[in-house]
């Protein structure tokens, strides 16, 4: 279950009622048909408004903290509706891995080595290889002394090169 209007009705609710944090810890012990109930820290997670506050909780925590305070889980939490794109069953993934998303500018070396997932040093043997060869590297440009790279240009190479081995 996901809080509604981050937590804002559920620290109401607790406001009317009279309870705090740990008040309401102890009602939900008093309320849960196991007499388990819940911590002061998840209900503080639950309620709280901070950095540390989460947005989800379990079912049971819900149903919990809504019957501790007298009020309907629908006023409180909304369900969370998880939509799978593919079969759990199946052992192959059938859905293509999106590609990391083009910068709409140049990189430098330390950049592309992140976006391209490999270590500088493969992009200056790249470099030295194709300069060995008399050619410059795709998608390198150099800016006065410091070197820029396209990933569109970067990329198409390295698919190119893919293809053709």
């Amino acid at each position: 279950m996901r809080r509604l209007d981050k937590g804002a009705p559920l620290r109401r609710a607790m406001q009317a009622t009279g309870l705090d944090i740990p008040r309401l810890a102890a009602r939900t012990k008093e309320v849960d048909p196991a007499g388990e109930g819940l911590s002061r820290a998840l209900v503080g997670f639950i309620a709280g408004g901070g950095k540390s506050a989460r947005e989800e909780c379990s079912d049971r925590a819900a149903d919990l903290i809504a019957a501790a305070l007298n009020r309907e889980v629908d006023e409180l939490f909304e369900p969370v509706v998880l939509t799978l794109k593919e079969s759990t069953s199946t052992r192959i993934s059938q859905v293509p891995v999106p590609s990391p998303a083009l910068p709409d500018r140049l990189m430098d070396q330390s950049e592309l080595a992140r976006f391209l997932r490999k270590s500088m040093s493969w992009i200056d043997k790249q470099i030295q290889a194709a300069q060995a060869e008399g050619e410059t590297w795709p998608g390198l440009i150099y800016v006065g002394r410091s070197r820029r790279f396209n990933p569109a240009v970067v990329l198409d190479h390295m698919r190119q090169q893919r293809t053709a081995a």
